[in-house]
């Protein structure tokens, strides 16, 4: 190499960064040199003479030509390799170097030679010095240079870009943008295809998705015909809030069995995507919910337990941690006590959290407008349905297509020519016999009735004139079904299932157990049944569409029916991705003619605020929250937060004769009467408002103000002699008053059920106010002299069916026993139960009552499942049922890990009438549970093992 001389040290743009790289390499004399060397070394090595070796190539080359070479006169990336031969290298390891180069500055020690051949390994194939040195010198072409000011420069532009880029990239990040499904990973897209089968969106979802309100957080109301897709637009919101923002999200819906089947379809995302997936429904839930550190929630909740989720979260200073809301089925704000429940979560959660984004599902609405202006959200519409729907009306033997642009609203269709004979014709004038089977078997049909005893009378006549041909269709699987029925109900089964199933069809209504609907609903969506007769709740509750849906009447019990419900019904017709259309059709007798015309060419209902319905128990219970959860302290600041609820946007319509302000004072004043709040002082010359004990309590519990008072007594009285011996006391504490006018008892019942009671037990009867000589004489049909309070008789009388419900867990014989329907203990038995909570929330506010916590958090939970102690395990995972529950428990899966760890196809294989999504669902609930307990442990163990901020320190 020679020297530059005249090194420059400044070098100019054109400067030639590998300067003498190409000489040293195209100098033959000097590879030479280094092939010599190399040979020379070989030769050494086989002579095992290392010494040696080492010794001739440093006083070779490498000396001659770098150890004395002044650093300056190397080209400017060169002394990356100058320094990378002269420095000491650090705790070398085996096989570390695989290089000849020396180590110049410290040789190794002398090494007996004799030992070389000790336990040698096989030497590995020797790179060339010149492979090396090319290798070496191309690496330090890529090393910057240290001198060149041009490389410097561009060295900080480069800086400067990389900071711009990375700020960018954040900038994207807060705005919550993953990836190319609309700001998601495409995970995320396959998943949706995986567990939904949807393959792409509609036109109407991506442009809803790409709204500037919803890019800019901004709060939105849309709104759609059922079956149009609302659901899939929040879910995909609901993702992005969780992946994207790392915020909670929270999903309100009207109905415990739209939260379970939300729960399953929701649970496999959560377990792919790693969020927790909770639910808040009946009496399950933790107030205040999990604080998770690494893992965001989704909480799915019925109106009621969202309301009291985000209590517990403004009461913890937690709510900014929830950046979504998802309203489905808004218009239920127009719902009386729900209503008011709804606004109330929503109204909260708009005053305490800026950064919250509501977003609400809506029916079509009239008044939209008032519902905008409540939320402060922007309104998308679409009239899109991907299935075309056609509606008709029957009036006799004539069917007439609604169109509302008519002059009659009605244009004639097609007349029925059915050949029925006379008898057929008597049981039979409407011809929903001609009209179902025109679909059935090959295609399903809904048929909605007025009343529960329609359905089933109806479903019964049904199958009267069926073709026999109809019982060879899918004959197996309805087999199956019938069994799966008799053992739901512990070998009972309904007669009017057991004469309808093998024909393909079966009643839905709120008599049935939750068994027997699951049973059914997945028989139906199957296949395997191609017809219901059901009442309207089917319509606003799980989805279960239909090719044709008729309508028997248009009547919802007495009442005629409403735009909003017919719209709900008839929405059900068409499957998308199986049917080409839907249809509906109203059957009308003449009478109605007027009425279905102004009902189908109506507008829209209007939705109106629920806080003054009976009595204005909505405002009352708001007041006392607002107050028990310090959100207002003064009259005026209560005002300030009725200015952002629906009533003050629509105070002319609700309360035209008296002010908003007016009807805030009294609520005020009605608490201070009933003891639930209190003014403690003056401050600034205004009043503090301050919640009592009980007032918290009530607040706390979720109790009805019309009766916290009453529950205060019970409870007290209880303390008095509570009977500890049998659960029957307790049962009577928390048996709902709300259901005791729901039911009237049957005397002799009453008086057989009461003498099979212990001494204990009746004594404790006597003690709440029911002697055994009243319900004697009542039985007997005598008069009853003496004064007893029949809500208290009443309340006994269901309390006695829960405990025999408790004792023995066989809804059948309890229901034959009492003469109940076994839809009306179910829901007497899911009542006690979310009741049972709010007692023991409400307890344990009040210090006197602590004696109860214990007890009843036992109660609670045997009054939730009801079931053998072993299969509550089971029972835990959404939408298993006690009939599924057993079916599993026989088949080796005892708990929760032995479902979340099944393997689907061997679990649809063992357990019948099980198809492979439901298996899916139900492993991934119970992998989600599995989940929430394991990280409630850690969160508990994080705790305890954490450093105290405020440790004394010196």
């Amino acid at each position: 190499m020679t020297e530059n001389k005249g090194t420059e040290q400044c070098c100019s743009d054109n400067e030639d960064l590998f300067e003498g790289y190409d000489s040293i390499v195209c100098d033959s004399s000097f590879l030479a040199k280094l092939e010599d060397v190399e040979l020379q070394m070989r030769q050494c090595h086989d002579q095992q003479t290392p010494n040696l070796c080492e010794d001739y190539l440093s006083d070779s080359i490498l000396a001659e030509d770098f150890r004395d070479s002044p650093l300056r006169a190397l080209p400017s990336s060169q002394p990356e390799f100058h320094k990378a031969v002269t420095t000491p290298h650090k705790s070398p390891s085996r096989g570390a170097h695989n290089t000849s180069t020396p180590d110049l500055i410290n040789p190794r020690p002398a090494v007996n030679h004799a030992d070389l051949n000790v336990n040698k390994p096989p030497s590995k194939a020797r790179r060339s010095m010149k492979d090396h040195l090319k290798k070496v010198l191309i690496d330090n072409a890529a090393t910057s240079s240290t001198v060149s000011k041009t490389v410097q420069q561009k060295e900080a532009v480069m800086t400067e870009e990389m900071s711009f880029a990375m700020q960018a990239m954040e900038s994207i990040s807060a705005e919550g943008d993953l990836g190319p499904f609309f700001g998601l990973p495409s995970k995320v897209k396959d998943l949706i295809l995986r567990f939904k089968g949807i393959q792409d969106l509609y036109e109407w979802q991506k442009t809803c998705l790409s709204l500037d309100s919803l890019q800019q957080r901004r709060n939105l109301i849309y709104s759609l015909p059922t079956s149009g897709g609302k659901t899939l637009v929040a879910e995909i919101l609901i993702f992005k809030e969780l992946l994207c923002r790392k915020k909670d999200a929270l999903v309100i819906l009207p109905y415990i069995s739209l939260v379970q089947e939300k729960v399953r379809g929701l649970a496999g995302f959560g377990i792919e995507l790693d969020f927790m997936v909770e639910e808040y429904a009946g009496s399950k839930g933790k107030f205040p919910p999990v604080k998770r550190r690494n893992k965001n929630s989704l909480y799915i909740t019925t109106i009621e337990k969202g309301h009291s989720l985000v209590n517990s979260l403004i009461e913890n200073d937690r709510l900014d941690n929830i950046g979504l809301v998802v309203v489905d089925e808004l218009h239920m704000l127009g719902d009386g006590s729900r209503g008011a429940i709804l606004e109330m979560t929503l109204s909260k959660i708009l005053y305490m959290s800026k950064s919250t984004q509501i977003i609400g599902m809506s029916a079509t609405l009239g008044n939209v407008g008032d519902l905008q202006t409540f939320l402060n959200a922007e309104n998308y519409t679409s009239d899109f349905r991907p299935i075309e729907l056609k509606e008709y009306v029957k009036v006799k033997d004539s069917i007439y297509e609604v169109d509302p642009k008519e002059e009659t609203c009605f244009s004639f269709s097609r007349l029925l020519d059915f050949k029925y004979s006379s008898g057929m014709q008597k049981m039979d004038p409407d011809h929903i016999i001609a009209l179902a089977t025109e679909v059935i078997p090959q295609l399903s049909c809904l048929i909605f009735c007025a009343t529960k005893k329609n359905c089933e009378n109806l479903a019964g006549m049904i199958c009267k004139y069926l073709n026999k041909e109809f019982l060879k269709h899918k004959k197996a699987e309805k087999a199956t079904l019938l069994g799966e029925l008799k053992s739901s109900g512990n070998g009972s089964l309904c007669p009017v299932l057991q004469k309808t199933v093998p024909f393909g069809l079966a009643y839905h209504h709120s008599g049935l157990t939750s068994d027997e609907r699951k049973l059914v609903e997945e028989a139906y969506s199957s296949g395997v049944l191609c017809l219901l007769t059901c009442t309207s709740t089917l319509a606003a509750g799980i989805n279960l569409p239909a090719r044709r849906v008729i309508l028997r009447s248009p009547y919802v019990a007495a009442e005629f029916l409403k735009r909003s419900q017919y719209k709900q019904m008839v929405g059900r017709a068409g499957r998308a991705g199986i049917d080409a259309m839907g249809e509906s059709i109203l059957i009308l007798q003449d009478k109605d003619i007027n009425m279905a015309k102004e009902l189908l060419s109506a507008s829209m209902e209007k939705c109106y605020s629920n806080l003054l319905h009976d009595g204005g128990r909505g405002l009352l219970s708001l007041v006392l929250s607002l107050i028990g959860l310090k959100i207002a302290t003064t009259v005026e600041q209560v005002r300030d937060f009725m200015k952002g609820t629906l009533l003050s946007v629509q105070e002319a319509q609700v309360s035209p004769e008296r002010s908003l302000w007016d009807l805030t004072v009294e609520s005020i004043e009605t608490l201070k009467q009933k003891s639930l709040i209190e003014a403690s002082g003056d401050v600034h010359n205004e009043t503090i408002l301050q919640i009592t004990r009980l007032g918290r309590a009530t607040f706390k519990g979720s109790v009805d103000l019309n009766y916290c008072d009453l529950l205060y007594r019970d409870l007290s009285k209880g303390l008095e002699g509570l009977l500890l011996n049998s659960f029957l006391h307790l049962v009577y504490l928390v048996t709902p008053y709300d259901m005791v006018h729901q039911c009237k008892p049957d005397w002799m019942i009453y008086f057989r059920q009461f003498t099979n009671l212990s001494a204990a037990e009746q004594k404790m009867a006597t003690a709440v106010g029911v002697p055994e000589s009243f319900v004697a004489r009542k039985a007997a049909g005598q008069s009853v002299r003496k004064s007893v309070d029949i809500v208290v008789v009443n309340r006994l009388y269901l309390a006695l069916v829960l405990y025999s419900l408790l004792k023995e867990t066989n809804l059948w014989n309890v229901s034959d026993r009492y003469q109940l329907t076994r839809g009306f203990v179910q829901t007497l038995l899911s009542s006690a139960s979310a009741f049972g909570s709010s007692v023991l929330h409400f307890t344990e506010e009040l210090e006197e009552f602590w004696a109860y916590k214990s007890l009843l958090l036992e109660l609670t939970r045997r009054l939730t499942y009801c079931v053998q102690a072993e299969l509550i395990p089971l029972m835990e995972v959404t939408g298993v049922m006690e009939h599924r529950a057993k079916q599993l428990y026989n088949a080796g899966y005892k708990t929760l890990a032995h479902l979340a760890n099944a393997d689907p196809q061997i679990l649809v294989q063992t357990i019948e009438n099980l198809f492979k999504r439901q298996a899916n669902q139900m492993i991934a609930s119970a992998k989600m549970l599995i989940k929430e307990k394991a990280e409630a442990l850690q969160e508990e163990v994080d705790d305890l093992l954490m450093l105290p901020p405020d440790l004394p320190s010196l």
